[in-house]
């Protein structure tokens, strides 16, 4: 393969190149046979065979973009997960990091806690769906609950590691505020962190992650995730600009309970003076969580082991109800239309990107909830959570009584509309297995950028391909596309830049720039030109690696074109290609 400079036989523009550029013409009629690819169609030049072909279009698929909002439980029983989490997330963000997926990510945590009659203010701190961005050692008072929780060591001191100096949220921008002001959000995009060199983003999750315990133990995961991302879409909120258009989103839920959204005009459900046909004893003076499960589902079959529980509207006499201003806890349609809104925007750019939304909660070992009541084995739990747990782990604070989680319904259904096979068991003692599957299925949407066409070779003599190719970009309503220079390469092939650890500018004024893989398998000496697994197995002999300076990144919705001199029979140059 040739380590000089790339050869550019068009820098006029698509415009120029659409009705043809001699210079390119030119070029192209050096090779025996040859097919330009154009931005509205093909042009084939030079094919003494007549076979010409139409290779489509050479859109790149490059965004690396990723949202990840975080609901927490923050209720009295969360100490030990939270730890455990936390510790863990190191798997989670090595996966966002790893060589091939190279996220640039935004992280955001909000908690479960949405205020109740039963969670006055002053006794909680309702976020209702703020983002919460400090360390848990400026919060050590979250850390109790009541006259017999403490887990300020076990959830924050033991594992945060980080001084506040280390912690310090440095001032970024957004694509809809370009005043650089601290966000309540974690970020690493094109190596760039909002937090000071040299504190590593999981050790900082370590401290920012842990919400406490003293939350509202009727916990509102999906309006706090509904609240959260309708802040991010409202310009007086501090989390404005935190979802960016084009960007993966993905949801992740750590809850040992059922989701109790619950409606505000129908708050007499909980009130000792009101309506108490949801609660499992009438005869208390104060409801239990009993209530949210009583109040928004239903189970069939056997009570010592359910076929199936679903969610269902009731109204506030515990009648099914199909008015959705009548149902006691908001309905699912306000959460599936609400994710349903962000999916279809961001389909409008990439038809092939999905919601993720991921679930750490009360289910087995295998991921799969299970129903059954335990009035008789266990009546305190069945009474104070309206059905027996879904699963069961050690208690570190009093071995002798277990602790114990909700199995899900309303959580379990949002999560497989969206994402199959992502609810994992909050009982496990280490979520480290649990966060990498949740951060594969985000990897599995950063798609490498393959050229899904088959390059010409402009030098056969080399141990692989040397393509021709002209890369522009084109940022969303501008209206003003640009080539992309070739990164920086010296006579062993493509420099990294120490600093960035991405490849190297070619020059002080460019900040952004293009290396073209090739290599399938180490025959060059050059590590930087390999291709990735999945374009090899797909068959393509080109791949492309965008790389972007620190402080720079491309603005939501930009678009990639590739156009390259590409093979006159693909079927013998590229057997299989596509498959």
């Amino acid at each position: 393969m040739k380590y000089g400079p790339i050869v550019a036989p068009c820098l006029l523009g698509l415009a120029s190149l659409a009705s043809g550029c001699a210079e390119k013409t030119a070029n192209c009629a050096a090779f025996d046979n040859c097919v330009i690819e154009e931005a509205e169609g093909t042009e084939v030049v030079g094919d003494g065979d007549g076979n010409d072909e139409d290779w489509g279009d050479p859109h790149l698929t490059t965004n690396k973009d990723v949202d990840i909002l975080f609901v927490i439980d923050n209720s009295g029983s969360m100490g030990e997960e939270q730890a455990i989490f936390a510790a863990n997330v190191g798997s989670f963000i090595n996966v966002l990091e790893q060589q091939g997926v190279e996220a640039n990510y935004r992280i955001g945590i909000t908690t479960t806690d949405n205020g109740n009659t039963w969670c006055p203010q002053g006794m909680t701190t309702p976020e209702a769906g703020k983002l919460v961005l400090s360390s848990c050692k400026t919060r050590l008072g979250d850390f109790l609950f009541g006259d017999n929780v403490d887990v300020q060591d076990l959830a924050c001191n033991d594992i945060c590691n980080l001084e506040a100096a280390d912690l310090e949220i440095l001032p970024t921008t957004t694509d809809v505020d370009p005043n650089p002001k601290p966000r309540p959000w974690l970020e690493n995009i094109e190596g760039k962190k909002n937090i000071p060199e040299g504190t590593n983003t999981a050790e900082a999750f370590k401290c920012f992650g842990p919400q406490g315990v003293n939350g509202c133990g009727f916990e509102s995961q999906l309006e706090s995730m509904y609240l959260a991302l309708v802040r991010t879409q409202t310009a007086n909120e501090d989390s404005y600009g935190f979802i960016r258009p084009n960007a993966i989103l993905a949801i992740v839920f750590l809850t040992d309970e059922v989701d109790c959204s619950y409606n505000k005009d129908w708050s007499t459900i909980f009130e000792a003076t009101g309506n108490k046909v949801f609660w499992s004893d009438p005869t208390l003076s104060y409801p239990t969580s009993a209530v949210c499960w009583n109040a928004g589902v239903e189970c069939y079959g056997d009570p010592s082991s359910y076929e199936t529980c679903d969610p269902v509207d009731k109204d506030v006499n515990g009648f099914v109800t199909n008015d959705p201003a009548a149902a006691v806890l908001h309905p699912m349609s306000r959460y599936f239309n609400l994710l349903q809104g962000f999916e279809d925007d961001k389909q409008s750019l990439n038809a092939d990107q999905e919601i993720i939304v991921a679930l750490i909660g009360g289910v087995n070992s295998t991921g799969e909830p299970y129903y059954a009541d335990v009035t008789n084995t266990d009546p305190y739990f069945q009474q104070n959570f309206g059905i027996g747990p879904g699963c069961t782990a050690p208690n570190p604070l009093d071995p002798a009584n277990p602790v114990a989680a909700v199995p899900p319904v309303r959580l379990r259904d949002l999560t497989e509309a969206f994402t199959a096979d992502n609810m994992f068991s909050i009982c496990n003692p280490d979520y480290s297995q649990a966060l990498a599957a949740i951060a594969d299925k985000i990897g599995d949407q950063i798609q490498p950028a393959c050229y899904t066409q088959c390059a010409a070779d402009t030098n056969p003599q080399s141990e692989v391909v040397d393509p021709q190719c002209i890369l522009t970009e084109d940022p969303p309503g501008q209206n003003n596309e640009s080539i992309i220079a070739e990164c920086l390469r010296n006579e062993s092939g493509y420099v990294i830049d120490p600093e960035s650890n991405d490849y190297a500018m070619p020059s002080a004024g460019v900040n952004v720039c293009f290396a073209m893989l090739v290599d399938p398998g180490g025959q060059t000496p050059d590590p930087n030109d390999n291709m990735t697994d999945q374009c090899v197995a797909n068959g393509y002999n080109l791949e492309f690696k965008i790389a972007r300076r620190p402080g720079f990144p491309a603005i939501g919705g930009t678009s990639i074109t590739a156009e390259c001199v590409t093979a006159a029979f693909p079927e013998q140059t590229c057997p299989g290609i596509g498959g």
